[in-house]
């Protein structure tokens, strides 16, 4: 047994309502997965249709983008085997910026995984409306720009794609540095279609709350047509696993202050840790880990299940 499998279990032991909400371990069933640590299951249960809201398929049989490397595959199957570990239902698979505007691998995966799922494409201005349609079709219900680096999409398209996407009844997907927030702050609050923050708003350690941007993050989420993506919490830690203390403080201000705002996702196979060179997580330690900052079985529920069904269009519960 590992250091981190102990710390975990005593982690875990100070969770509220642990006496009613705990359920104990099936070690014979515990099965490892690909791009995962650990091999249990969470030790809190999900309810039915329970939503992983963000993560990502990799398949060396799809080109990448120009200026792009190849990931190793993370496989639809690989996926399946996560989510019968932490019990998920439901599920939406985010296009990557590795694939640039070449939705085809997400389209694939879609139509794979079925009516469980739903899909965030990544498109530039040039995409024409019937592209759009098809992506519709196939389960697509928003747009990707990731800005927090250089690639396929900029903030000069912002806008007019925001425009695009409301017309569709979609919404925009920010991957966005915290600066990039703070300067974009007007032309966000301005936006006609819903906006969805990815990884906590990628605010820095040790400001967390204290930070310029979640003051913006805040005052959208205030108006009711914004969206906080409680996944990748290891990405801004300085403190690291197994508490990720600091940012599982400002997910428990998000998840606390805006419950009808806040969906939750693994950002499995967690492509960030391989390229800041840290250790991927445990899944269902993550899973666990609401149950720590949202207590309330009630908000849990909307978090996994009844926020997602609006945002993304699943069959109400």
């Amino acid at each position: 047994m590992t250091t981190l499998q102990l710390s975990r279990r005593d982690v875990l032991k100070g969770v509220s309502g642990a006496a009613a909400g705990l359920v104990a371990r099936d070690d014979a069933n515990a099965q490892a997965v690909a791009w995962s640590t650990g091999t249990e299951r969470p030790r809190v249960p999900v309810p039915p249709n329970a939503t992983d809201c963000h993560h990502h398929i990799f398949d060396h049989r799809y080109p990448v983008a120009p200026g792009q490397e190849q990931f190793p595959d993370a496989s639809i199957e690989d996926y399946r085997m996560l989510q019968k570990r932490l019990g998920l239902s439901r599920q939406v698979v985010v296009q990557t910026s590795l694939y640039g505007v070449d939705n085809s691998l997400l389209l694939h995966a879609l139509s794979v995984f079925g009516a469980e799922a739903r899909g965030i494409a990544v498109v530039d201005t040039a995409v024409t409306d019937a592209e759009l349609k098809h992506m519709h079709d196939a389960g697509v219900r928003g747009i990707r720009l990731v800005l927090i680096r250089p690639g396929a999409t900029d903030d000069a398209m912002l806008v007019p794609l925001a425009q695009r996407m409301n017309a569709l009844g979609w919404h925009v997907d920010l991957h966005i540095s915290a600066a990039q927030i703070v300067r974009l702050a007007d032309v966000l609050a301005a936006l006609p279609c819903p906006v969805v923050f990815d990884h906590l708003g990628r605010i820095p350690q040790p400001a967390g709350t204290q930070h310029p941007a979640f003051a913006v993050i805040r005052t959208m989420l205030d108006k009711g047509k914004t969206w906080m993506k409680l996944s990748g919490i290891y990405q801004d830690t300085k403190i690291g696993p197994p508490t990720y203390a600091d940012t599982s403080k400002l997910a428990t201000a998000y998840a606390t202050g805006w419950p009808d705002r806040v969906i939750w996702g693994t950002d499995w196979p967690h492509p960030s840790t391989r390229r800041q060179k840290i250790e991927k997580p445990d899944d269902a330690l993550l899973l666990d880990m609401l149950a720590e900052q949202v207590p309330n079985e009630a908000a849990r529920h909307r978090i996994l299940v009844e926020n997602p069904a609006a945002l993304f269009g699943f069959p109400p519960a």
